[in-house]
């Protein structure tokens, strides 16, 4: 089949029917539920995108595999053309949602992508897996499929290991095999737009201790599977808002769930590893899934971070408020971050590495100075925008106040900016701002970007080490040496 269009995707949501509970209710026809109804579209149109002269190129290509023409999220890349092919998909799917959804079709698919390309590293533990992986590849790529995970266990007691909960299947886990495959029960989290994808890949991150055995877990199946139940968040909107209103929340709500495996099963064929510690442990390093879609990530959070900066360039200027000198200054440092994100992904992308097996990942430490980094500038840059908009981002009237005749007059007078900017025009900048910083919607995008890959002390902590297992620090050794090497040439 290859590339899919966003009808084709659509059609797709409405020959299913997932377990999906929000509010309390059952939803039983998600195209046409209000929360879910405009998200579904913006996907669509990410799909649409990869039929248009305009990208088709771009971002997508002929797989020789197969003879089909394929999405570039499954391009295993060989060089570092290749590279840049996958980063102009990331970066038109980005510019596309101005980097507010995280989880849109690519990421996922990269990810499934490293798996496979890299499943040698199961072999040594169980040729099956191996070959699952692959096969799975396969029929993501084949069909174009959108993917949602679930890799982080609920909040419960985090003092304590898995086995260690008080229920033993508070986390998911392996209940027992059976002739048809795993059987799993347990919840994991936080499974973004898990109500509008088509699957659903499970994996965890490395941590696992002895007696975790049941809790190591690799598999994937169709988001509607028997007895697996989405439990979502409650909506950042209704589903009801106006766009003019909410330019952004009323269209790229990213819904998150808790899913709940009530003894699902899992065919043999959709494994890809369990009851192993070690192999699991290991999954991240051996495979690539954190380094290769750090590539994506860390475009889209180049681009969301632009994205608000631009919003605080244009609203500062809207009022006059760029001609201080403390604004500027602000601003500036705002471009600067953005600057700063850009240079590390290109650099990451020049000074790619290759794999034994021939596989080009963009460089690790650039990607993850950007994951390190991301988590303070974004903040900063929502923190400037809510500082220079001030009191005048709680003033703002509605649409339906723009479209009573009797009080164009009084908006105009009144709500207008400096010369040049009328008083819808600064509005309409002014709830797209409120939107970004102040509204439910951007709250959850803060907080998402603060804790995107993890907790952000932590991760510092870990890049720290591996920096240091693989650096000497010769410059010290030379400056302490260089008193020797005087005394020697007066000598």
């Amino acid at each position: 089949m290859g590339i899919r269009t966003g009808e084709q995707y659509i059609n797709a949501l409405k020959s299913r029917k997932p377990e999906v509970w929000l509010g309390g209710k059952l939803i039983t026809d998600l195209v046409n539920e209000p929360v879910f109804k405009q998200p579904i579209q913006e996907i669509a149109k990410l799909y649409d995108m990869q039929h248009d002269p305009k990208y088709q190129d771009k971002i997508t290509h002929i797989c020789e595999e197969n003879g089909e023409r394929v999405n570039n999220a499954f391009l295993v890349p060989k060089s570092e053309e290749d590279l840049k092919a996958r980063s102009e998909l990331f970066e038109a799917y980005a510019r596309a949602t101005f980097g507010l959804m995280g989880r849109t079709p690519d990421f996922l698919n990269v990810v499934v992508t490293s798996m496979a390309s890299n499943s040698w590293f199961l072999d040594k533990y169980n040729p099956e897996w191996s070959k699952n992986i692959r096969n799975y590849y396969r029929h993501i790529r084949d069909h174009d499929l959108f993917l949602t995970h679930a890799i982080i266990n609920p909040q419960n007691d985090r003092s304590k290991a898995s086995h260690e909960q008080n229920d033993m299947f508070t986390h998911l886990g392996t209940v027992e095999e059976t002739p048809e495959g795993l059987v799993v029960r347990g919840a994991k989290m936080l499974a973004t737009l898990a109500p509008i994808t088509d699957e659903v890949i499970v994996y965890s991150f490395p941590g696992f201790q002895p007696g975790d055995e049941r809790y190591a877990l690799a598999f994937a199946l169709p988001i509607d599977t028997p007895g697996l139940r989405i439990l979502c968040r409650e909506p950042m909107q209704d589903g009801t808002r106006s766009l003019f209103d909410h330019p952004l929340a009323s269209r790229f709500e990213e819904m998150d769930a808790v899913l709940v495996f009530n003894d699902v099963i899992v065919p043999w064929d959709r494994v890809f590893l369990y009851n192993n510690v070690e192999a699991a442990n290991l999954l991240y390093p051996k495979t690539g899934i954190a380094q290769q879609p750090a590539h994506q990530s860390g475009v889209r959070g180049w681009v969301k971070l632009a994205f608000a900066t631009e919003v605080a360039c244009r609203l500062a200027d809207s009022i006059g408020v760029d001609t201080y000198l403390n604004v500027q200054h602000e601003l500036g440092e705002l471009v600067q971050s953005v600057e700063t994100i850009r240079a590390l992904l290109r650099v990451a992308e020049y000074e790619y590495e290759t794999t034994s097996s021939g596989e080009v990942r963009p460089a690790p430490f650039p990607l993850e100075t950007i994951r390190g980094m991301l988590p303070k500038m974004y903040p900063r840059a929502i923190e400037v925008l809510q500082t220079i908009g001030a009191g005048g981002l709680l003033m703002s009237p509605t649409g339906a106040d723009f479209d009573n005749p009797e009080l164009c007059a009084d908006f105009d007078k009144y709500y207008a900016g400096r010369a040049g900017i009328s008083g819808e025009e600064r509005v309409r900048l002014f709830k797209l701002a409120w939107d970004l910083c102040g509204e439910a919607f951007g709250q959850r995008l803060l907080q998402y970007e603060r804790y995107y890959t993890g907790d952000p002390i932590r991760k510092r902590a870990i890049f720290y080490n591996q920096y240091k297992q693989t650096h000497s620090f010769p410059m010290v050794d030379e400056a302490l040496n260089a008193e020797n090497k005087v005394e020697n040439k007066s000598i």
